[in-house]
């Protein structure tokens, strides 16, 4: 993808994450503060309106990711709006210049962003957070940065789906689950059901080439 291109997906992602806003706050009624649906919906609302301006001309990949980073991080609010913010935003500033997002591109954008996720908040695999949806497609994007993208890209939302799901037998270390201790089990984390859902809607994008 080019940067155009990119910018399309993105803009495609968020209307994905605003049409999934139910599933999201259902998710998050049970376990959580109920408040993780309104707030992904808030966020991609307020960056489709900056990805679908005409003063929205971004110089790069980076630039696009860090811009679009911004964006959620001043609207989401909460844990959820550091943490994608962050994803999107230490991607962009680590991928300054790259003017092609292709599957090696993707593996970057996971592993930055899954790095700097950790050292704001200490969050790993098993914590039952979105890092256990974002290591696994990190972890599938690394194996496989010489497919097509769209390939890629498919093979990582699988990945991340498969993660999320696997925080359903999970013990809560962070957030308003954590208080719930045991109760929390059986029950998938919203924050690694949005990033999953994320990669999805890129996936969809990119095969309809």
């Amino acid at each position: 993808m080019n940067v155009t291109q990119f910018t399309a997906c993105l803009r495609y992602v968020c209307e994905g994450m605003i049409a999934s806003e139910p599933r999201l706050t259902a998710l998050d009624q049970v376990i959580g503060d109920g408040d993780h649906g309104i707030g992904i919906k808030r966020g991609f609302t307020a960056l489709h309106a900056l990805l679908t301006s005409a003063d929205f001309a971004p110089a790069d990949i980076g630039d696009c990711l860090l811009h679009s980073g911004t964006r959620l991080m001043t609207s989401m609010g909460g844990a959820s709006g550091a943490i994608f913010g962050t994803l999107f935003r230490t991607g962009g500033k680590g991928m300054m210049g790259q003017t092609d997002f292709d599957a090696a591109a993707l593996a970057e954008w996971l592993a930055i962003g899954m790095q700097a996720i950790h050292q704001r908040g200490g969050e790993k695999p098993g914590d039952k957070t979105m890092v256990d949806a974002l290591a696994a497609a990190s972890e599938r994007a690394n194996a496989d940065v010489a497919l097509p993208l769209s390939e890629s890209l498919s093979h990582c939302a699988q990945a991340a789906m498969v993660g999320s799901e696997k925080t359903a037998a999970m013990v809560a270390r962070f957030g308003r689950a954590k208080n719930l201790g045991e109760r929390a089990i059986g029950h998938c984390d919203p924050g690694a059901v949005s990033m999953a859902l994320i990669l999805r809607f890129m996936a969809e994008f990119a095969q309809r080439g």
